[in-house]
This record gives structure tokens, sequence and C-alpha cells, in this order.
């Protein structure tokens, strides 16, 4: 039997821990919403789930039913399940191992049913409803495995590119449609219109490459994060996996391997 690794969600964190393991051998599922809000979309395989499959460095990730799953990882893709409410757990599938990447900074209800559970960033407490936490905030703690404690609580401010902060995040003004006038990767200078919402339009702050941006055409919110403007303006970084993602799955893999019960089962069908 096929010995799985579910990662939920499948934005560009959580696709970067699916990457790794994946390079690592090991066999990884994505469970996704219906419709995901992913801004660094060329780095999320979450985007499968529109697409039917994407490629990211190399790895495909490609959309999956049930029946799928298994095939789809014979021949060397990673499924993209639409499934949020895990009932993929429910199945004869031998899932040894959840990672929730959905960073939903909220605990889980409970303990999954897994021999081993872990969390990404705030809203989770090891052992209370995840044996293992892992610190996505930026610093000397990043990547550190917690198996007692939570993270670091969420301070809404986004990381530091070249200075630029809070100006580097671009967010809805108005609920409505997300209508764009570039896509990822383009330039930008200041002031140019990047996409609108609701008639209102979205200006760069600064002259740079557009990094991320929410699918066209998805209805959103009011405060949003919808895209994301880089003042480095390089747009390889649009297409590659961020040092954060990478680093993330480098302590997921070291938090699975530390695990003798589970490291025996990885490599074997």
């Amino acid at each position: 039997m096929t010995n799985i690794i579910l990662i939920r969600g499948g934005g560009d964190l959580a696709s970067g821990v699916a990457y790794r393991l994946h390079k690592a051998g090991l066999k990884v599922l994505i469970t996704e919403i219906a419709q995901p809000l992913s801004v660094r979309r060329k780095v999320s395989f979450c985007e499968a789930v529109y697409d039917n499959e994407i490629t990211i460095e190399g790895i495909t990730g490609r959309l999956a039913t049930p029946d799928t799953i298994l095939s789809i990882l014979d021949n060397g893709a990673i499924p993209v399940l639409v499934d949020p409410d895990l009932t993929i757990l429910s199945s004869p599938l031998s899932i040894l191992c959840l990672v929730d990447a959905t960073l939903r900074k909220r605990p889980p209800e409970k303990l999954a049913p897994v021999k081993l559970s872990i969390g990404l960033g705030p809203g989770f407490t090891a052992p209370e409803n995840c044996h293992a936490v892992i610190e996505t905030h930026r610093g000397h703690t990043l990547g550190r495995i917690y198996w007692q404690g939570s993270a670091l609580k969420d301070t809404g401010i986004p990381e530091q590119v070249l200075g630029i902060r809070t100006e580097r995040v671009l967010r809805a003004p108005a609920d409505g449609k997300l209508i764009t006038h570039g896509d990822i990767g383009d330039h930008f200078d200041k002031d140019d219109i990047i996409c609108e919402v609701n008639n209102i339009p979205v200006n760069a702050p600064f002259n740079g490459s557009l990094r991320g941006l929410i699918r066209p055409g998805l209805t959103v919110k009011k405060g949003l994060k919808i895209g994301d403007l880089d003042p480095r303006d390089d747009p390889r970084y649009c297409t590659m996996i961020s040092d954060k993602a990478l680093s993330l799955g480098g302590s997921v893999l070291e938090a699975i391997l530390s695990q003798k019960e589970i490291r025996r089962g990885l490599w074997s069908k």
C-alpha cells in the first residue's frame, strides 16, 4: 500500500513543503477548497483546481478525484483534491501524516486522526491540536519545530523587501469582481493601474514587478490581500519557490523523519 503525506492547503508556502517532500521521494497529496484564493499563483499547486494541472520548478500538480489519486502518484505527479473537510481521511488510503498548511491563525477543532499531525504557524499548540508546530515567522526561529507549545502570534505586518513593507501588499479596495490590467511577472511603474475592484483602481505604489495576483474574475472582499508588488523588479522570482517555503519544507521533512514508526514505512508500498 502506498503511504501518503497529506498537505492541507495548496498555497505558496504549502506548495514549497509539497515540493520538498516530493523531491525527497515521499508520496504527497494536497487537499484544497473549491475556490482557492492564492496570490502567488505561479508557485501554488492549488491552481490545478482551476487549470487541471500546474508545473512548479519541474514538479506537476494535477487535479484529482478520490479514484485517481494513486494513478497520479504512480505517474510522478502530486494529486490536488478538492476536499475542504478532509473526508479523504476516512478512505482506505494509507495517510501517515497530515500537514496543515492553511495558515488558519485559529486552532483546529480537534487533533487529526493520523499518526503525526503538523501545524504550520499561529493557531496550533502541541500537543493539544497537533503533534508538532513549525514556526513560520521570519527571523531566528523560522522553521523551528515545537513538540510542546505554539508558534509566534501573527503580527499582520508583511515581510520587508528592500525597505518596503506594507506598501508592497495590494488589498481589495471594495467588495466585487477582480479585473486585472496585467499578469504576474509584469513590470509596473508607480501609479500604473494594476487591477480594479468594483470600478475602483488599485495603483502601483512604487516601481516593481507583480510577484503575485489573485486569479482574475474572482469575487473578493474589501481588505483582502489580492496582490504582491516586488520592488526588486526581477520577474524570475515570480516563478521560484521562496526561501521561506523551502525552509518550512525542510522542517516538515525533519519532523516526519524524526518519528521512527513513520520513517520505516515512508518509501515502501
